[in-house]
């Protein structure tokens, strides 16, 4: 949390500078305005605190208020940021001839209120699309063969969802929308690949209820995310246990048709409050050679130990950025970004770009998926 404290403040503060600097230098406005804006900047910069302190001491109604202003904010500027930041490229660009003492004709730079202007544009714009991409759920499908499912079961369906981030942006109908995506794959079993809360979870009349109707025959799991954690990981094991699922926290269950295991996140460590399990003890319980065998950890992270031991390792976490172009800076920390990857010795990991969203209610080049898997018998040659 010390890390993510002087990443807003530094970063996230240093973007607001920027876009600060940007205004005043389209506008031209004085000390009066100057101050007025840097203030609402500064506001919103420490409004990411502040929504979780309301939280915490159940000032619902204005933390949720505070949290669609802010963080629909918080999308606008960084978009706006990446826009002026390219343009300000080209503009360094163009003047580079006339430096260098070249005589050839080049294009005029892009003057700071047309910067400015075309910036708020296209970021306005891309906010807008972005919203409703948000709450346009894809369904992904995926076919395993394999030779290792019992007699009289030629398929096994799997429907994932991941990092849906319920709290205060994220409420029942979202939720709804989400549920009838899984329910239409008839999903043997269910799975949630962490971050099903985001953070406090005192205010969630009724989404339990939502996922205890989902039919799985084989049963529902769910491992933890980072955000159960952040939640208050006994809070957040009630909550999902209350919603039928169960918690796979470094152990596995025979199901009959393929096996299952799973794992805590890691951020257990950082919060204090245990140590999760290694992948290759978490999987100690389960033979690859005679079912196939199943493995959530929500992230994309795979022991190189434990590779081997499972056939598909399914993750979420990354959120293939969220909104392009973080993507770029969130493939860096997390390789297995989004998709399919073969990992060798015949395991996967596939990691979901997630089916929720974490601050802005903003989705962009990242839209949101359930994952259905079809484990199939395999045909003989």
């Amino acid at each position: 949390m010390t890390f993510f404290f002087f990443f807003i403040i530094f970063v996230y503060g240093g973007i607001h500078a920027y876009a600060f600097l940007k205004a005043r230098q389209a506008l031209g406005f004085g000390w009066g305005a100057g101050l007025a804006l840097a203030l609402f900047m500064a506001f919103m910069v420490m409004a990411v605190f502040l929504i979780r302190s309301l939280e915490r001491h159940d000032f619902e109604l204005t933390a949720r208020t505070l949290s669609w202003v802010a963080y629909l904010w918080m999308a606008l500027i960084f978009l706006f940021c990446c826009s002026s930041l390219l343009i300000d490229l080209v503009n360094f660009a163009l003047r580079v001839p006339a430096w260098l003492g070249s005589q050839a004709a080049f294009l005029p730079a892009v003057p700071a209120r047309l910067s400015f202007a075309l910036s708020l544009a296209l970021s306005s714009l891309i906010c807008v699309y972005g919203y409703f991409d948000a709450q346009n759920i894809r369904t992904e499908r995926l076919v395993f063969e394999t030779d290792r499912l019992p007699q009289g079961v030629d398929k096994v369906t799997i429907a994932q969802i991941s990092d849906v981030h319920l709290g205060l942006i994220i409420r029942c109908d979202r939720l709804v929308a989400m549920l009838e995506a899984v329910k239409a794959a008839k999903p043997d079993i269910f799975v949630v690949t962490g971050d099903l809360v985001d953070a406090q979870i005192n205010h969630l009349p009724g989404l339990a209820e939502l996922l205890q109707e989902v039919p799985a025959r084989y049963g529902k799991f769910a491992i933890t995310g980072n955000h159960e954690y952040y939640a208050g990981i006994d809070k957040a094991v009630e909550f999902i246990e209350h919603s039928g699922l169960t918690m796979l926290r470094g152990g596995s269950r025979d199901l009959g048709v393929i096996q299952i295991a799973g794992v805590d996140d890691r951020t257990a460590i950082q919060t204090k409050a245990g140590t999760p399990a290694p992948d290759r003890a978490a999987l100690a319980g389960t033979d690859r050679s005679k079912k196939f065998v199943l493995f959530l950890k929500h992230q994309p992270h795979p022991d190189a130990d434990a590779v081997g031991m499972y056939d598909l390792m399914l993750s979420g976490h990354t959120h293939k950025g969220q909104i392009w172009p973080f993507s770029y800076f969130s493939r860096r920390a997390h390789p297995l970004h989004a998709g399919r990857y073969d990992v060798g010795k015949g395991s996967v990991v596939y990691t979901s770009r997630g089916t929720g969203t974490w601050g802005p209610p903003i989705r962009f080049l990242a839209s949101p998926e359930v994952t259905v898997i079809e484990v199939k018998r395999k045909k003989p040659a």
